[in-house]
């Protein structure tokens, strides 16, 4: 059976260092066997610069998936960091949360831009990736960055 780590490489992605704090927070914390991440963002080379702007005006729908795969990617790194450096030690992840800076009257299509968190999530660990998940939006979000997601796991 594939790691987490052997299915994010056959996807062709690299899990990247799990970005620090951007304020006085940690980015995330163990709770008896749940660990909870904090927000993440899309941030590639400590820059959000590949998606700026709300969902439905600057940011395509497909680029909205895309930030929120790579905003997952970091919550996956998180992850890794809170289990100790292995993604193995995941059972399961519970929740995503996905906060999304929205156009005015651009609602319908948020479920699919969310997808992009969920199917990353879905793919890299198998079963124990089926989760529940919590859509938020907002006219603005922390650095003109199209989404923030936040991932909840149980720890084994």
């Amino acid at each position: 059976m594939a790691t987490v780590e052997q299915r994010l490489a056959e996807l062709g992605l690299t899990l990247p260092p799990p970005p620090g704090a951007v304020a006085a927070y940690e980015p995330w914390a163990v709770v008896g066997n749940v660990v909870f991440t904090s927000g993440q963002l899309p941030w590639r080379d400590g820059k959000t610069l590949d998606y700026a702007g709300s969902i439905g005006r600057e940011v395509t729908v497909e680029d909205g998936y895309a930030a929120c795969r790579l905003a997952t990617l970091n919550a996956i790194a998180q992850l890794k960091a809170a289990a100790g450096g292995d993604l193995e030690r995941v059972r399961r992840v519970v929740r995503i949360e996905g906060s999304l800076n929205v156009a005015p009257g651009f609602a319908a299509a948020t479920p699919k831009v969310l997808n992009g968190a969920s199917d990353l999530i879905n793919a890299a660990f198998g079963e124990r990736g089926r989760h529940t998940r919590m859509i938020y939006t907002s006219p603005e979000l922390p650095l003109d960055t199209p989404c923030l997601i936040v991932a909840w796991a149980e720890l084994g």
